[in-house]
């Protein structure tokens, strides 16, 4: 049975709606009953999947689109003060409320894993909500991607367990109480609201020191910024920690990690015991991911051996090395990968199962921010790919910054020899592929924005090609 809603809760308003993490919370909350209503910038498959549970999706911002008897908009950092929708609840005096939370509330008296970092925290908290699954332990949870269909994101469960992805971007993972918390790294990024390395590390203790007394920290062994965090919480009354990794020192160590084309064998030793299991998508991130899952699982009291099995029913989520498709012999790939370490990974992760073919990347930078501090890094990263084409800058909320564009990814990635070039019109981008791609070639459309779009219409191009 599902929990009551609170009341404050019973009729919200979602600005933004289709939004990965707004979509998720809108959806828990109208399959507990809620009178759910909201507005998008434009129609998706993630509004219909909203519709078909019973909410009010309007496409556009509007103060009329505003319900009289709503009880409370919720809201994103992503939302803009002058949001017609927003000054309208200001005006009424109808509350606004955090997505945050929102979450933290629909999370209340469950056994919660919240899972952090600056990346891998979809894939994770993914592996985390589909192995459980398939235990029968029945779990609630809230990803910021698809699992395989618009509108799986998210899910209201009747068990005890709560995974929820914990975004550390505007800070709002602060707001959540974990019995055990996943932090798969910690990087400098998303700029605009961090400053410094020691803002970030900063941020991530206040997350920390969020776990309920007697709970338990995962984190990783290998990642100095993650090893950094650690020594800093050693000694924190009533907080367990494991650290997870390939690292000697590490309480997870990992053994050994055998690629087989697309997927690959993982060997734990947990417990003094070791524990080979198969992680159903390629790269050493990927396995490293699988087994942060499998430490936190263990923390709650899930059998390990069970959870490494159903591990392996994990085969992926929407944009993370998403196979799009296959024409004239060419596949290609969708990734969400917009920071420097995971465009790396990724690649890494595809150079693995491309053969002899090419890999070929269309980069879209995300964020003017993002790129101003790390367009270097960029550059470098795709310089592992044997052609990549780089678009304009994805703005999200942004403004343009005077003198930051791609031509500074470009610039770096021609410094380390590679094969980049720059394309301003994206529509142009399917017929600029198919005249460079071969039979064997791997192509993966790479960044957080729309680029995601341009998957579709590259094969199409390609099978006219191959007719």
């Amino acid at each position: 049975m599902a929990p009551a809603v609170p009341t404050a809760m019973a009729r919200p308003h979602f600005i933004g709606i289709g939004g990965a993490g707004m979509s998720g919370i809108a959806k828990i909350l109208a399959t507990r009953g809620a009178r759910v209503a909201g507005s998008d910038a434009k129609d998706s498959e993630t509004a219909a999947a909203l519709r078909a549970l019973g909410a009010t999706v309007h496409i556009g911002h509007a103060a009329a689109h505003l319900a009289e008897d709503a009880t409370c908009v919720v809201v994103s950092s992503a939302i803009r003060d002058d949001n017609p929708e927003l000054a309208a609840a200001r005006e009424r005096g109808v509350p606004v409320v955090h997505r945050s939370d929102a979450l933290a509330g629909l999370m209340t008296d469950s056994r919660a894993i919240a899972v952090a970092g600056t990346h891998g925290k979809t894939t994770t908290t993914s592996m985390l909500a589909v192995s459980l699954t398939t235990l029968g332990l029945d779990p609630s949870y809230a990803i910021g991607g698809d699992l395989d269909v618009p509108g799986s994101n998210a899910r209201h469960g009747g068990g005890e367990i709560f995974v929820a992805e914990a975004d550390e971007s505007d800070r709002s993972f602060h707001k959540y109480a974990p019995e055990v918390a996943i932090v798969l790294n910690v990087e400098l990024d998303h700029h605009a609201n961090y400053a410094s390395m020691g803002e970030i590390y900063e941020s991530f203790e206040t997350f920390a020191d969020r776990i309920v007394p007697g709970g338990t920290l995962v984190i990783a062994a290998d990642h100095a910024g993650a090893r950094e965090l650690t020594a800093r919480l050693r000694g924190r009354d009533g907080l367990r920690i494991v650290t997870y990794g390939e690292a000697a020192d590490a309480d997870v160590r990992i053994v050994g990690i055998a690629p087989h084309g697309l997927t690959s064998e993982v060997t734990v030793l947990l417990d003094n015991e070791e524990l080979t299991f198969t992680v159903s998508v390629p790269g050493r991130h990927y396995a490293h991911n699988a087994v942060a899952a499998l430490t936190a699982g263990t923390a709650l009291g899930v059998p390990a051996a069970e959870l490494a099995a159903a591990l392996g029913s994990y085969t992926g989520v929407k944009r993370r090395l998403q196979l799009k498709g296959s024409a004239a012999g060419v596949q290609v790939i969708d990734s969400y990968a917009h920071h420097p370490t995971e465009i790396a990974a990724d690649l890494e992760a595809i150079r693995g199962s491309a053969g002899d073919g090419r890999v070929l990347v269309v980069f879209q930078p995300h964020l003017f921010s993002r790129t101003q501090q790390l367009a270097t890094e960029m550059g470098v990263a795709l310089a592992l790919a044997d052609a990549s084409v780089v678009l304009d800058i994805y703005p999200a909320r942004e403004d343009p910054i005077p003198g930051v564009t791609s031509a500074l990814i470009i610039e770096a990635a021609a410094a380390k020899g590679a094969d980049t070039d720059a394309e301003h019109d994206k529509e142009a981008v399917p017929d600029r592929i198919a005249g460079m791609a071969k039979p064997g070639d791997l192509v993966l459309t790479m960044g957080a924005g729309d680029v995601t779009e341009l998957g579709p219409k590259i094969l199409a191009r390609l099978a006219t090609v191959e007719s």
